[in-house]
């Protein structure tokens, strides 16, 4: 017999959900990853098909997942079991290779800017921050095969990391995530705002600015500049990973719905806006100060944070210990945010079917995230963080956003979904949604995946083996798939399968 099924936690109020839904949207990429994107795809110019993205992506793929979430009242693979049941996989897929493997490399990304917060305070990168960082910090090996040795400092801010995500993912949705959010989101805007006001103010900033805004319209008539504008857009948000559908699930009947998905989206992509004025203000004062052309000191991704804005940072004088320090700060309280609510995907799903209790689960799932996340400590661990960022991203998330459109717009009533969004919320939806999730997304969804296959058979990603490609790569997608339906099959304990949508009857 199954269990009676318990109360359903909630959000204390609206503004803790859409901080929360915030602060997972709002990671380490909005601040470096979104600058160099606009750099290399035209400047200002790539603002216009970064927001058509938004419009015609973000937003309508944001409402469908809080929808999902809200309408079917559960976590990924909850909802998925309520739309059709034996699409209970499609929830569980997108939980599993996020805590599995998403979280893993990226917890350990927010223990590298543990490390740095303290190497910023004595600028311990001396006058090479590049060879500081690859040679001294990471100790790079020469390739994914050579794995070697654990790097203990890296190790030991790990620890930090997920004992920081266990305190709070244990203390339940208001009491625990909601507050952290509170709290991080309005520090992480503070620091945010005081780095860029002192960004724009030192010499060469103007450098900086012009080589981000400038508009070079001719790179949008090519499709790899559109392609990269929705690749951010969905990245960025956090679709496809299964958090928003569960952060929804938690909301009460009389939400706005609709309005705090526009709210999330725009928060977010003005946040990435405001953040890159900062990091082009900054290398704007070096290739001022070093006399370099702009193009000479643009580090892409990882390389701009660990090693262009150290550089920066020693070039500051007395005032680049402080700078440096509260840069740091900012990418962990960015980073965290994110990582509690990939967690918390995972927690909800496996709460949801098997009545798993909170404490004993959140501390399972941080020993084991801190052990799966060692591999990526080692002197090899920046190219299995490569190879896995790649496959996760490129396939994982692009399928789960395509069978998402695909299952609730063509198996399911996709205007129940709609109906109920627009009976709780203010903003109301037309007929023009229904098309999006059925044709454009899909489409649009369809062609990113089609361009990364296309690239992937052409020339192997990265210049890496064909066997460290699959044994790594393609190995962890097909893994985390097959567990999807392992888990799928599995007899619901917990009594919240018998709980149908709000729509079906359920109380409201």
């Amino acid at each position: 017999m199954a269990a009676a099924p318990t109360k359903r936690s909630q959000w204390k109020s609206r503004t803790g959900f859409i901080l929360a839904a915030i602060g997972s949207a709002i990671g380490l990429g909005n601040i470096w990853r979104f600058s160099y994107l606009a750099y290399d795809n035209g400047g200002g110019a790539f603002l216009i098909p970064y927001l058509i993205a938004l419009l015609t992506a973000g937003v309508p793929l944001l409402i469908l997942e809080f929808g999902i979430g809200h309408e079917r009242i559960g976590s990924a693979p909850l909802a998925f079991a309520k739309l059709k049941k034996h699409w209970e996989w499609l929830g569980w897929w997108p939980v599993i290779f996020v805590m599995f493997g998403i979280v893993l490399y990226y917890s350990v990304i927010i223990a590298w800017c543990v490390n740095y917060m303290f190497f910023a305070m004595q600028l311990s990168w001396g006058d090479d921050p590049d060879h500081f960082f690859f040679k001294e910090f990471l100790h790079v090996s020469s390739g994914p095969s050579e794995v070697l040795s654990i790097q203990t400092p890296i190790l030991a801010a790990l620890v930090a990391v997920w004992a920081i995500c266990w305190a709070i993912i244990i203390r339940g949705v208001s009491r625990g995530i909601e507050l952290a959010n509170r709290i991080f989101m309005p520090l992480l805007l503070v620091l945010t705002l005081f780095l860029v006001i002192w960004s724009l103010r030192l010499e060469g900033a103007a450098l900086g600015i012009h080589a981000y805004l400038n508009p070079d319209f001719s790179k949008l008539a090519q499709p790899k500049v559109w392609i990269s504008a929705y690749g951010q857009i969905f990245f960025t948000l956090s679709l496809g990973f299964g958090i928003m559908i569960a952060y929804a699930s938690y909301l009460p009947y009389k939400t706005d719905i609709t309005g705090a998905a526009v709210i999330t989206a725009l928060t977010n992509s003005g946040f990435s806006l405001l953040a890159g004025l900062g990091v082009f203000s900054v290398l704007g004062f070096m290739s001022h100060t070093q006399n370099l052309p702009i193009e000479n000191v643009v580090k892409q991704s990882i390389g701009l944070a660990f090693v262009a804005y150290p550089k920066a940072i020693s070039l500051m004088g007395p005032a680049g210990p402080l700078f440096g320090t509260l840069f740091f700060v900012s990418l962990v309280v960015a980073g965290l945010s994110s990582a509690i609510s990939i967690v918390e995907a995972f927690t909800s799903a496996v709460v949801d079917k098997f009545g798993t209790d909170r404490k004993i689960l959140a501390t399972v799932l941080s020993v084991a995230g801190f052990l799966g996340g060692i591999i990526f400590t080692t002197q090899g661990g920046l190219f299995w963080l490569d190879i896995v960022d790649h496959f996760i991203n490129a396939y994982g998330l692009v399928v789960v956003g395509l069978l998402e459109c695909i299952v609730v717009g063509w198996f399911f009533r996709l205007d129940t979904i709609r109906q109920h969004l627009n009976k709780v919320s203010r903003l109301q939806l037309g007929t023009w949604w229904n098309w999006t999730i059925k044709f454009l997304l899909p489409g649009v969804l369809a062609v990113i995946l089609a361009n990364q296959l296309v690239d992937e058979v052409t020339k192997p990603y990265g210049d890496y083996s064909w066997a460290s490609l699959i044994s790594i790569g393609w190995n962890w997608v097909g893994v985390t798939f097959l567990l999807s339906f392992i888990l799928a099959v599995q007899p619901w304990r917990s009594g919240a399968n018998l709980e149908k949508g709000r729509s079906d009857g359920h109380p409201q």
